[in-house]
């Protein structure tokens, strides 16, 4: 899984592919397939603090952009990669860049598992939130379906971030819509920094939480290795 989606990762414009782990299985798996793995310390207690401690081993400047994929998004398409790595460095007041997709159902609407987010007019997080918002204040509450021409967005676990805003982020305490939410890029907005947020722009397909997401996703490869 972790060779997927390097070599997802591997198609897109990124300078530099790394895989951070503190596991050294998965050290040896991404060697043995010719990738570049960092190993980090155990003693992280999200992704985002073991990317800021590889940011520091490479020593990279604060401007430097970094994209976070997570390591069970084996079909993610390489445009994602960089359209967030492009939306950052095209928006200065912002210090990180996420996606999003459009919520078609109901049940996924009101879903605490699918993160919300809602932004304003220009691109710019105002909340994330794994409660139904916005809520279309018409809506019936006993609906089996959105309402017409509604559309939420859910969030997708891809970020680009500016390195100085990982070295300030593993200083910041845990804010109260943290802990609340359990969602730690509200420590970000709790900051007072802004996240920019866009469609993406291509479908990213579910990633693999279960033995059964896996059985799917061999599936579709080996259905897309048998078409070409």
């Amino acid at each position: 899984m972790i060779q997927w989606v390097y070599e997802r990762a591997s198609q897109s414009a990124a300078s530099k592919i790394l895989v951070a782990t503190d596991d050294s299985r998965i050290e040896e798996a991404v060697k043995s397939f010719g990738g570049e793995v960092v190993m980090t310390s155990a003693n992280h207690l999200s992704g985002t603090d073991r990317l800021a401690e590889v940011t520091d081993q490479l020593g990279l400047g604060e401007q430097q952009i970094v994209v976070n994929v997570q390591g069970d998004e084996p079909l993610i398409p390489p445009a994602v990669i960089d359209q967030v790595a492009s939306n950052l460095s095209e928006n200065s007041g912002c210090v990180a860049a996420t996606l999003s997709h459009k919520i078609s159902t109901l049940s996924e609407f009101k879903d605490p598992s699918a993160v919300k987010v809602v932004a304003d007019e220009l691109g710019t997080a105002l909340y994330f939130s794994r409660a139904p918002i916005p809520w279309p204040r018409d809506a019936e509450l006993g609906a089996e379906e959105l309402p017409e021409d509604f559309v939420p967005q859910r969030h997708l676990g891809i970020y680009a971030y500016r390195v100085g805003l990982l070295q300030s982020f593993v200083h910041w305490p845990q804010s109260e819509l943290e802990k609340t939410e359990s969602l730690e890029q509200l420590r970000i907005l709790s900051q007072g920094k802004n996240i920019h947020v866009e469609p993406c722009c291509e479908p990213v397909p579910a990633g693999v939480d279960t033995p059964e997401d896996l059985e799917r996703v061999r599936a579709q490869l080996t259905k897309a290795k048998a078409t070409h």
